[in-house]
């Protein structure tokens, strides 16, 4: 048997899988909370992935022998000329950068951004972070040597930092905003102009399969990846599967042929981790909306399900623009939810709990609709995070969707796609090793997703346009 392992280092913590590599069976898993925060010494990582690892090793009979890293995207770590941290990282969702992102597209504007990188800068990537330290820290700035995304840095440490050739992948670079996903380029250029004329070294990119040397035991490291990469890898995703992850926020994305270019900056042009492309859209509202509407309603998810299933489809004319902590997408930062069409027969447990459920979903079906106008396939949807697991979500998504849903297995599906990477690194074949993936798949059996989507639309274009009217946000 053949044993790889999987890390999963994400925002909150570290996850590891070792699992055999011939049948994809997951033999032992582990895992070590990350320090909150939106800025945080890499060191922690380090730690709890020593920490993770040690204990599923501890369960194995074989020894390891091929590891990759999947890292939380964008975030910043700077490194000296000694190998050492110039700064704790700044992560993903740290938005200190947000007139940097502003300052950078107005300098070449968003259609050369989106040309040029896929992206149109927001203060989640990470040529912002590194406009931000420039203009606020230069003395910082100054000391940076080389500039790593969360999973390079860790598989440089597997790889004995130091003296260590750094690497990082197509998939987790595309998310800087300083390379090209098009033609599998570093851009120095726009790197130096943001990092007010530094030209800090930046690790080698390697491909699907590449290897980035050798770590504990001798084990082979892969080229690791970003988290929505691996994810993908995970999940077996290919062309014609969007991938909508119900967590506390969402996303949206698919595996295409071809780059992506999206000048309203609503969908990120990523690459992903088999040598195609992740068009990407992300929203700040998924699986609180449920929660919240189950404490309104004192009960819980469970109640929330049963409710919402004895509604009918429609929730008698409720709708729920659910921007409860603004919205990304469309991009309503300062926005609150509303809850529109209330009379006195509909105000009713069951339709307030429909509504949640068909306002959450109708707010990941603008990301299905802006892959679409790209030009995005889509056959099925694979529907991860926790808000999966709800049965009113179930029943309901085919139809808003208007593509059979598959719901895979509960998994650690990002750690998964890091050790599938391991293995197929092993073998260095044209494709990865085929894992089975089990899940359970609900057709379109109903017509009511048009009426419910144009219901949603309706709303969304009365509250748009009242916002703009007042001027309260400017609506993307």
């Amino acid at each position: 048997m053949t044993v790889v392992l999987g890390i999963d280092s994400s925002t909150q913590s570290t996850k590891v899988l070792a699992v055999d590599a011939d049948s994809g069976r997951i033999l032992a898993d582990a895992r070590a909370a990350h320090p909150d925060g939106s800025e945080v010494d890499p060191q922690h990582w380090w730690t709890a992935c020593n920490q993770a690892m040690a204990e599923v090793t501890d369960q194995l009979d074989e020894p390891v022998a091929a590891i990759s890293v999947a890292g939380q995207q964008h975030g910043m770590v700077t490194v000296d000329a000694a190998g050492e941290p110039v700064r704790p990282a700044l992560l993903w969702n740290d938005t200190r950068s947000a007139g940097q992102a502003a300052e950078l597209v107005d300098a070449i504007g968003a259609d050369a951004w989106a040309q040029r990188t896929g992206l149109v800068p927001v203060a989640s990537f990470t040529v912002t972070k590194l406009a931000w330290l420039a203009a606020n820290e230069p003395e910082n700035a100054d000391r940076v040597d080389s500039v790593l995304l969360p999973h390079d840095w860790l598989t440089w440490k597997l790889a004995g930092g130091g003296k260590a050739e750094a690497f990082t992948d197509r998939g987790d670079a595309s998310g800087t905003g300083y390379f090209s996903g098009r033609e599998g380029r570093w851009l120095p250029d726009l790197l130096g102009e943001a990092f007010g004329g530094r030209n800090p070294r930046l690790p080698t990119v390697l491909g699907p399969t590449g290897t980035a040397g050798r770590g504990p035991g001798g084990a082979v490291l892969g080229a690791g990846t970003g988290d929505n990469m691996a994810a993908g890898l995970g999940l077996a995703a290919g062309p014609g599967d969007v991938v909508i992850s119900l967590g506390t926020s969402g996303t949206v994305f698919a595996v295409t042929e071809e780059a992506t270019q999206d000048p309203s900056g609503i969908v990120a042009g990523f690459c992903d981790a088999t040598g195609r492309f992740l068009p990407l859209v992300c929203t700040l509202n998924a699986a609180r909306v449920l929660t919240a509407a189950a404490s309104m309603l004192d009960t819980d998810l469970a109640g929330l399900d049963a409710l919402a299933l004895r509604a009918q489809p429609g929730a008698g004319g409720l709708t729920l623009l659910p921007y409860l902590d603004g919205e990304r997408t469309p991009n309503l930062p300062d926005a609150t939810g509303t809850l529109t069409g209330l009379t006195r027969h509909n105000m009713t447990p069951e339709n307030l709990a429909r509504a949640a459920v068909e306002g959450m979903l109708c707010g990941l079906a603008e990301g299905l609709v802006a892959l679409r106008e790209l030009g995005v396939a889509v056959r099925r949807v694979l529907l991860v995070g926790g808000a999966s697991r709800s049965a009113a979500v179930q029943a309901v998504a085919p139809a808003l969707f208007g593509v059979p849903v598959e719901v895979p297995e509960p998994g650690e599906y990002v750690a998964l796609g890091a050790a599938r990477q391991a293995a197929w690194a092993l073998t260095g074949g044209e494709h990865p090793p085929v894992w089975p993936v089990e899940s359970v798949r609900f057709e379109v059996e109903e017509e009511s997703g048009s009426a419910v989507w144009e219901a949603h639309a309706q709303a969304r274009r009365t509250v748009h346009g009242s916002i703009q009217s007042t001027g309260e946000v400017a609506a993307g």
